[in-house]
């Protein structure tokens, strides 16, 4: 039986967050006779994905996380691992920041390499100027490139790059069978929590900058005052933790928000919501809206999230951020909670399905082996 061809990954560390996520949707559903993959992280520590990977027939590697002081320990590392592992004919890069060394290493060895952009960059003008410095090679070192949205793209590559032949927009798919929606589900996991009867808001995502909690929570006092029942669900965890959590008892709204961490039950936690809302920053793809509109959920985003992010299921408010948090609440509180039922189908025609997903990319590793043999 012919080996299947092996692609390198290089991720930060797979964790559940949002691309690491997408990647093992990809990984569970691809044709792992044809295609298998491997992972390079940029961590020792262990992922929350990594015994899965490794009962799926992968292989993880360790580098350690890039930074100016270690550029030529981090480079040796590399160079090492390409000389002593030749099985890997494509390297797919998601990490930005140091892809200008690593593919450039990758093609020196005769890897096809492939630069993925998974989000925007910062809006802050210093941090967008110092990973623009040290991606923006990139674009001139990859020999394909993707992104989860045109924005992100654009954003990461230039519209050059976008604008060519060796572009294209891979969706975040999800695999939309697990976001059926259910009532029975719902009312157990209301239960689950202590819930039932509450107007639940939910939120997830990392609790980091980006995600704009500190507009989020001043939205939700807002609706707090005039809806006596309404609680706030924020799932997931990151660097701003506390500081959310200090501006919770600032606001004197503890026992109604619900901090809930990182949790594998998001398909059953989005059932358990009444609408679900996301003021974003900035975003590369926001592909936990596509879930939650696969569940039935109304949706109120901010207007700096990809407008591929629509699945025209007629859930999705966006709203902008220069509006105050009582435009936001006032908004939410009109919102008509209808009765609810899955949205398989918009997802599956709007192509955030895994299945075509899978299709397109493993089609795509296929291609380029065969053109590596014949050259």
């Amino acid at each position: 039986m012919e080996e299947p061809i092996r692609i390198l990954h290089v991720i930060g560390k797979m964790d559940r967050a949002g691309a690491e996520t997408m990647i093992m949707n990809l990984y569970r559903t691809i044709n792992r006779s044809k295609i298998q993959f491997d992972f390079m992280v940029h961590s020792s520590e262990k992922g929350d994905y990594d015994d899965e990977i490794l009962a799926l027939g992968g292989k993880i590697y360790h580098v350690p996380y890039f930074n100016v002081a270690n550029y030529f320990d981090y480079t040796k590392k590399w160079k090492e691992f390409f000389k002593s592992h030749s099985e890997h004919k494509i390297v797919h890069g998601h990490i930005g920041s140091s892809a200008a060394i690593y593919l450039k290493i990758a093609k020196k060895f005769g890897k096809y390499t492939i630069a993925h952009s998974h989000a925007l960059n910062s809006t802050i003008f210093s941090e967008r100027i110092k990973y623009g410095i040290v991606s923006y090679p990139t674009r001139h070192i990859a020999d394909y490139f993707l992104a989860c949205s045109l924005l992100a793209g654009q954003d990461r590559f230039g519209e050059k790059v976008v604008k060519g032949n060796r572009f294209s927009v891979l969706k975040n798919a999800i695999q939309s069978d697990n976001f059926s929606y259910s009532d029975e589900v719902k009312e157990k996991k209301l239960q689950e929590l202590g819930l039932k009867d509450k107007f639940v808001i939910g939120h997830i995502g990392r609790l980091a900058l980006a995600k704009n909690h500190t507009f989020l929570l001043d939205v939700f006092k807002e609706v707090a005052y005039k809806k006596n029942n309404a609680v706030l669900v924020l799932v997931g965890i990151g660097p701003l933790e506390d500081k959310i959590k200090q501006k919770v008892k600032d606001l004197k709204i503890e026992v109604k928000v619900i901090f809930l961490g990182l949790r594998k039950d998001i398909p059953e936690l989005l059932q358990a919501m009444d609408i679900f809302v996301f003021p974003s920053l900035y975003e590369g793809l926001g592909v936990v809206v596509v879930e939650a509109q696969a569940t039935g959920i109304n949706c109120i985003i901010s207007d700096t999230v990809p407008d591929e992010v629509d699945i025209h299921a007629d859930l999705l408010q966006s709203l902008p951020l220069t509006k105050p948090a009582s435009y936001w609440a006032k908004k939410i509180l009109e919102t008509r909670i209808n009765n609810r039922y899955s949205r398989q189908s918009e997802v599956i025609e709007s192509g955030y399905d895994i299945k075509a997903t899978v299709n397109w990319l493993q089609d795509f590793y296929l291609e380029q082996e065969i053109d590596r043999i014949r050259n």
